[in-house]
């Protein structure tokens, strides 16, 4: 189980959640998914912060790491919708109260 940082809010997590969530082919370098430096960029966070941020997303099984060196993350959907709706880390990242959608789609 995660243990926040805070203990009702880690909106770094979330940030990186949601952009791995909401990815789109064409914000990857290649199909495989997207690297932890290309993630730090889109989300402007430190390279060291959004590594932990993804081993905790590793480690609820809700994304997928492909490849060695580099890794390739890749949201995993089908384990997200499979999650406990009472787990810390689906709450946050099922709360959209603060979300621009804008950041994400095209319209």
């Amino acid at each position: 189980m995660y243990e926040y940082e805070s203990e009702i809010d880690d909106r770094e997590l979330k940030k990186v959640g949601l952009e791995l969530m909401f990815m789109t082919p064409e914000k990857c370098s290649g199909d495989k998914g997207i690297t932890a430096v290309e993630l730090a960029k889109l989300v402007e966070l430190p390279l060291e912060t959004v590594k932990k941020k993804l081993q905790i997303l590793k480690d609820e099984g809700i994304v997928r790491v492909i490849g060695i060196n580099p890794k390739y993350w890749k949201f995993d959907n089908y384990q997200f919708m499979r999650m406990d709706e009472d787990n810390e880390v689906y709450k946050l990242l099922c709360c959209f109260d603060d979300i621009d959608f804008d950041r994400y789609f095209q319209y």
